[in-house]
C-alpha cells in the first residue's frame, strides 16, 4: 500500500466535507479515493470518516489522526520539491582565482551543452583544497606536480619588453656592482605559483645564480604584480595566455625546460559522485583553455 496516497486521499475528503468533491480536488477517480481511505482505515485499525448520503464526517479517531496525515503529505511533497531542486542545482567546481571571465564562460557553456550545470567557485590553491575537504565543493581543480596532473600549464617569465626575444635567464637578474643603490629587478610569484613545486625549483635556481633572497617574492595579485613589472622593469611568473592578457611578453626561463609547469587534478568530493566525474568527459577541453594548459597527462584537453 502507497502510505502517501492514502494519506492524500484521506487528507482530501476531510478537508472537503465529500468523497465526491475531495475525488476532483485530487483529480483521481472517487472510486479510487473511496478504496484508498478505506485502505487506511483498515491499516489503521478504525474508521476515520462517518459517511452519510449527505456529507462525511470526520470521527474522533480520524480527528487525532489528520494532523499527522496532513504532516505525511507535506512532508512527501517537500521531499519531492527538493530532490527536483538538487536535480537543477548547479555543480561547485572550486578553480584557480585567476582565471580569465571568458574562459569560465566558455567552461560553464562546454559543460551545460554536456549536461552539467556548472557553478565555478575562484579560490587560490590552498583555499580549493580546503573547499573540497569541507565539501564546500563537489570538485576542485588542484594544484599538484606536473608528473600527477591531469592538465600542466607551462611557466615562464612576462616582462614590458623583450628587445631580444627566446629565453630569459634568471642570471641576467642578478645585480652587478653598478646596480649596488638601485633596486633589484624582482621576479614575482602570483599567489596561484605559491606552491611547494612552483616555488621551490625557482628559489633553488635564485640561490644558484646568486640572486638576492628579495629578488623573489609572492605578489598579493597579478595586476599588483603586472604594474611593477611596466613601471619598474620586473618579471612576472606566468604563463603565456596570462601575459598576452596583461599586454605583456612571454619567455620562456633559460634555466629550466619546459617541464617547468603548473600542474592540476580535478579531484572529487565523492568518488562515487557521477555526475561531478563526468567532467572529465564533457569539459576536460574547457577546463584546458580556462587554466591556458599547454598539455595533459590523464584528461583528453
Amino acid at each position: 500500500m502507497d502510505l502517501v496516497a492514502v494519506c492524500r486521499a484521506f487528507v482530501h475528503v476531510s478537508e472537503h466535507g465529500s468523497f465526491t468533491v475531495g475525488a476532483a480536488a485530487a483529480r483521481t477517480a472517487q472510486s479510487v479515493v473511496s478504496r484508498r481511505v478505506a485502505a487506511l482505515e483498515e491499516r489503521l485499525g478504525d474508521r476515520l470518516l462517518e459517511r452519510s448520503s449527505r456529507a462525511v464526517a470526520l470521527t474522533p479517531f480520524g480527528r487525532d489522526m489528520l494532523p499527522l496525515a496532513r504532516r505525511l503529505v507535506e512532508l512527501a511533497d517537500r521531499l519531492d520539491h527538493e530532490a527536483v531542486a538538487a536535480r537543477r542545482r548547479a555543480l561547485r567546481l572550486a578553480v584557480p582565482a585567476d582565471c580569465s571571465t571568458g574562459g569560465l564562460a566558455r567552461l560553464i557553456a562546454e559543460a551545460h551543452d554536456g549536461g552539467v550545470p556548472l557553478d565555478p567557485r575562484p579560490a587560490g590553491p590552498t583555499e580549493r583544497a580546503d573547499l573540497l575537504t569541507s565539501r564546500q565543493v563537489r570538485a576542485a581543480l588542484l594544484a599538484v606536480p606536473p608528473a600527477g596532473a591531469d592538465w600542466t600549464v607551462r611557466l615562464g617569465l612576462a616582462v614590458g619588453d623583450a628587445p631580444n626575444g627566446g629565453s630569459l635567464y634568471l642570471d641576467t637578474l642578478r645585480p652587478g656592482r653598478a646596480d649596488r643603490d638601485r633596486r633589484a629587478r624582482r621576479v614575482w610569484l602570483p599567489p596561484e605559483d605559491d606552491v611547494p613545486h612552483v616555488r621551490d625549483p625557482l628559489a633553488r635556481l635564485g640561490d644558484a645564480v646568486g640572486l638576492l633572497p628579495a629578488q623573489l617574492a609572492v605578489a598579493p595579485s597579478l595586476a599588483v604584480a603586472a604594474a611593477d613589472v611596466l613601471s619598474r622593469g620586473d618579471a612576472l611568473l606566468c604563463s603565456a595566455a596570462q601575459a598576452r592578457e596583461l599586454g605583456l611578453h612571454w619567455r620562456p626561463v633559460g634555466e629550466l625546460d619546459a617541464g617547468f609547469a603548473r600542474g592540476y587534478a580535478l579531484v572529487l568530493a565523492d568518488a562515487a559522485d557521477t555526475e561531478a566525474a563526468r567532467l572529465r568527459e564533457v569539459c576536460a577541453g574547457g577546463v584546458a583553455r580556462c587554466l591556458g594548459a599547454t598539455g595533459h597527462a590523464g584528461a583528453a584537453a
